[in-house]
Order: C-alpha cells, then sequence, then structure tokens
C-alpha cells in the first residue's frame, strides 16, 4: 500500500535476517485507520476518544461508530468513509437521523474526495454535522 510513504512487509527470512520478533500481517484498513487518527489529532487527543463504539438508545437506533469522544458535555460520533459504499453510509446516517430526535450530538465525517463530501453534506441535513478530507489534514 501506498500512502505517502511505502509499507514494506516482512516475510520470515526477513524478519529472521533483521532478528525482528514481531510478525506483522498486511491489513486492508491501514488508510482507515490513519484518516481516523487524523481527526483524533486535529480534534487535540480527546481523553474520553473510544474506537468502535456502539452508539444508541434503546428501541430507538444503535450504530458502531469509527469513533467516540466527548466535549463540552456533547458527544462527537466519528465516520471514516474511505471505502465504504454510498448506501452503506445512508443507511448509517437514517440510523443517526433517528437518535438525533432523542438525544443531541455531532457527526464528524472525514472521507477521501470532494465530490464524497458533498454528498455525505447532501445526506446529513438537518443533521448537526462537520465533513472533512483526508486532504484537509495533509
Amino acid at each position: 500500500m501506498t500512502d505517502g510513504e511505502k509499507i514494506y512487509y516482512l516475510n520470515k527470512a526477513g524478519r529472521e535476517r533483521v532478528q525482528c520478533r514481531k510478525l506483522r500481517k498486511k491489513t486492508t484498513q491501514v488508510r482507515h485507520y490513519i484518516m481516523r487518527n487524523d481527526l483524533y489529532i486535529a480534534f487535540g487527543n480527546p481523553f474520553s476518544w473510544k474506537n468502535e463504539v456502539k452508539f444508541g438508545i434503546e428501541d430507538v437506533a444503535f450504530v458502531i461508530a469509527d469513533a467516540v469522544f466527548e466535549r463540552d458535555g456533547i458527544y462527537h460520533a466519528v465516520e471514516v468513509d474511505h471505502t465504504q459504499k454510498m448506501s452503506k453510509n445512508r443507511t448509517k446516517i437514517e440510523k443517526y437521523r433517528k437518535l438525533s430526535k432523542v438525544t443531541s450530538f455531532k457527526l464528524i465525517w472525514i472521507t477521501t474526495t470532494d465530490y464524497r463530501r458533498k454528498q455525505l453534506l447532501k445526506m446529513c441535513e438537518g443533521l448537526d454535522v462537520t465533513v472533512f478530507t483526508a486532504a484537509d489534514f495533509h
């Protein structure tokens, strides 16, 4: 994977040559983690930040947010749109819309392109939302 820099994974012979005992597996989610971490840093490393949190209210809706944190008594739900299909995002947004009728929170998205930012903003109309692109941080 290339994201402005190259990442190399060592095979068994390579690990033995450099005396590395830790096995690291390739993951397709590296970019997802980087985008989420960009938001973590941009929001000042919130102490209350938790990754992959079940967020919701019984009998209303639940979503698995990529991250959740609290600031000034307000919950912030973080969503990373890296390779997600827009139909999946739409389903998630509808759950957030149901939740917004019974509680207040801010929704923060990070995505890959301005086109996707515009799509997310349109789908989130009426919600307290901010949408960033990865380019906003690099």
